[in-house]
């Protein structure tokens, strides 16, 4: 049995072909059942974000297998099969295991170290085992790529660096002041930025968080959002003395925060420092700001440098996770492979002795004065001679379920012999663990 999977992502596809062929969460069912129903696909799983989309299956047929499923994610969308073609990929057996356990370690994202695509690679299976479209093959992959990308966390520090502009600068913040716990956090303005700085800043244990726009509701939303008050834009100035750390992103075309701003809150705070971050294009903080004793502005390019450093950090904890996949793979990959060295052992066994039968059986019909112990005596001859013929293919396909590569003698004994697999009974749970 070989594992495929076909798909595309924010690498091979623009974000108008992503969506034309997404699967939400809520009508996940019917496409899992129509999957498994195409021919010779056993078992199936269907991972749909905003970066990807996804089908992992079973097939015995691997070329037929991506065809059937291409031609599925076309005809399900109701797009002609050339609209989306040129954007997928498709990997089988030993670079499909890789591909999964690299999207799932998050080594594939758009960001590397990303920790949303283990969720939401869960989220999938959940729906394919609620649905039972995923069965002893899948179960095993999709949990092994589970404990991947979590040895990769534990392993590495791939997650550990801030590489989007809001963490940064909670990361520099905490720089800067050793701790945000306990701190007071102002933001001017409500964007999506601004509130994904809130969230980090809680996150770190910032304890109050007051909010400013020029839009006074938008304020009260984002302050209500996280249990914060709400300054009118015209009065925050005067508030300034009340935060430790000051974020702001406005789009204002002129600075919106003077020196004299900082001056004041200052002479309120009995000059206990504020760290100040600028994060808008054009400046919402006077330069002058970086002249005043106990006032600390970082900009938008100072962030940039924090996250070019963690990239790279980052960057280094890949080769290091790039590392356990490959470990990984094939711990996995010789498990896989085990499932079908039984059944092809029985069938080529099985073949031989048909061919053995058939021509002893031949040649006793022919003999007109044979020995009264003749059938017994080829029996044992042809015997021999089938024991000997087999014992190396055999020993053969033992000692690559032991360590070593098996599927490529599986597939050539299956084609040179024309055998057909006889189902072996595997009980999942008394399988060793890998």
């Amino acid at each position: 049995m070989n594992i495929i999977a076909v798909g595309l992502s924010h690498k091979t596809a623009p974000v108008e072909i992503r969506e034309k062929v997404a699967f939400p969460p809520d009508g996940i069912k019917e496409p899992l059942r129509e999957l498994v129903s195409l021919e010779d696909i056993q078992e199936g799983v269907i991972l749909s974000t905003c970066n990807r989309v996804e089908i992992y299956a079973t097939t015995r047929d691997i070329a037929g297998g991506i065809s059937r499923i291409r031609r599925f994610l076309a005809d399900y969308h109701k797009l002609p099969l050339e609209a989306i073609e040129k954007h997928l990929y498709s990997h089988h057996s030993e670079s499909a295991i890789r591909h999964l356990f690299r999207v799932a370690s998050s080594l594939d994202s758009m960001v590397v170290g990303e920790p949303q695509i283990l969720g939401q690679i869960k989220t999938a299976y959940g729906y394919a085992a609620e649905y039972r479209t995923s069965g002893i093959i899948l179960n095993r992959f999709l949990h092994k790529a589970f404990s991947v990308a979590k040895r990769v966390r534990t392993e590495t520090r791939i997650a550990s660096s801030a590489v989007s502009v809001a963490f940064a600068a909670v990361e520099l913040a905490r720089k800067i002041l050793g701790e945000i716990s306990g701190k007071t956090v102002m933001l001017v303005g409500a964007g999506e930025m601004c509130e994904l700085a809130a969230k980090h800043f809680i996150n770190s244990g910032a304890s109050r968080i007051i909010v400013t726009n020029r839009t006074f509701e938008k304020a009260e939303q984002l302050a209500d959002e996280f249990g914060g008050d709400a300054v009118p834009f015209d009065e925050f100035q005067g508030a300034l003395h009340l935060a430790d750390i000051v974020l702001s992103s406005t789009g204002a075309p002129t600075a919106v925060i003077k020196s004299e701003d900082v001056e004041n809150a200052l002479r309120r705070r009995r000059f206990k420092p504020i760290f100040f971050i600028d994060i808008a294009v054009p400046r919402d903080i006077d330069q002058k700001v970086n002249d005043i004793d106990n006032a600390f502005l970082f900009t938008v390019d100072d962030l940039q440098q924090v996250i070019q450093a963690n990239m790279e950090q980052r960057n280094l904890e890949a080769e290091k996770a790039e590392e356990i996949v490959e470990m990984e793979i094939g711990q996995f990959f010789k498990w896989l492979s085990s499932l079908e060295v039984k059944p092809t052992i029985v069938a080529l066994r099985n073949r031989f002795d048909e061919i053995r039968r058939a021509e002893v059986e031949k040649t006793l019909s022919s003999w007109k004065d044979s020995p009264p112990d003749a059938e017994k005596r080829l029996e044992s001859l042809t015997l021999a001679i089938m024991n000997k013929l087999l014992h190396n293919p055999i020993q053969t396909l033992k000692k690559g379920k032991e360590g070593g590569r098996t599927d490529l003698y599986l597939d050539a004994l299956m084609r040179l012999f024309e055998l057909q697999s006889v189902e072996a009974d595997f009980d999942e749970e008394s399988d060793a663990e890998i």
